[in-house]
């Protein structure tokens, strides 16, 4: 772990040079105590796979202060418990009508799209990031059977709610956007809504576990097609 300054009124840690559950637990352990430790002093906090992005008020402390703060909780830092989060069931239909990719993928993994569709839906995936979008939550990690590379020429337009695989991660579309990952499914979910409190249903170390859902039951829980 080091600590570095990343501009005038922020410092980011690096937990490690690599992603895995239990440094991704490190910096949510991270955040809740430097939520703690700076109070007032705090801006924002921005989680990543394996860093931390701390800005500060520079009215109010210094960078002196802050590193003392992120210094104490490093040492501190506990056992990792890789259960903490809460677990967020989501719904997704999953057709070539929804999932544009989904038959391409199957096919170039030498699957079924059922079969496509059952391992997606067999894992609990972590919340490593969320970036990209306000609620866009990176995913982690896919079965290296339905790993997919980025698509070669990304889409102007992915809809709402889109699910999709890029490499081993996988992610809901939380707006409208233009995206290169590949499409299997969509979710009635929201996943941004800035009427609501919290905005967003996940944060960085909860869980997500997707599960499989008719057209009828998708269109009935508010999905659009």
């Amino acid at each position: 772990m080091h600590v570095e300054i990343a501009g005038e009124n922020s410092l980011i840690i690096y937990f490690s040079d690599k992603t895995s559950p239990e440094v991704s637990a490190q910096v949510q352990q991270s955040m809740l105590q430097l939520e703690i430790l700076l109070a007032e002093h705090l801006i924002d906090l921005v989680p990543s796979y394996a860093s931390l992005l701390i800005i500060y008020n520079q009215f109010s402390t210094d960078h002196y202060h802050v590193k003392k703060c992120i210094q104490e909780t490093l040492n501190n830092l506990q056992s990792t418990d890789l259960q903490q989060g809460k677990v967020l069931e989501l719904p997704a239909y999953y057709s070539t009508e929804s999932g544009p990719d989904l038959a391409q993928l199957a096919k170039n993994a030498n699957l079924s799209v059922e079969e496509v569709i059952q391992i997606h839906t067999a894992t609990q995936y972590r919340v490593y990031a969320i970036g990209f979008a306000p609620g866009f939550a990176y995913l982690g990690e896919v079965d290296p059977r339905i790993a997919a590379p980025r698509l070669t020429t990304p889409r102007l337009k992915v809809p709402r709610g889109a699910v999709a695989i890029a490499d081993r991660q996988t992610a809901v579309y939380p707006a409208v956007s233009p995206g290169g990952w590949n499409l299997i499914g969509l979710c009635p979910i929201r996943m941004f809504n800035p009427d609501h409190q919290p905005s967003m249903p996940v944060q960085v170390g909860d869980k997500i576990k997707f599960s499989a859902i008719t057209k009828a039951e998708f269109l009935s829980l508010g999905g659009e097609l």
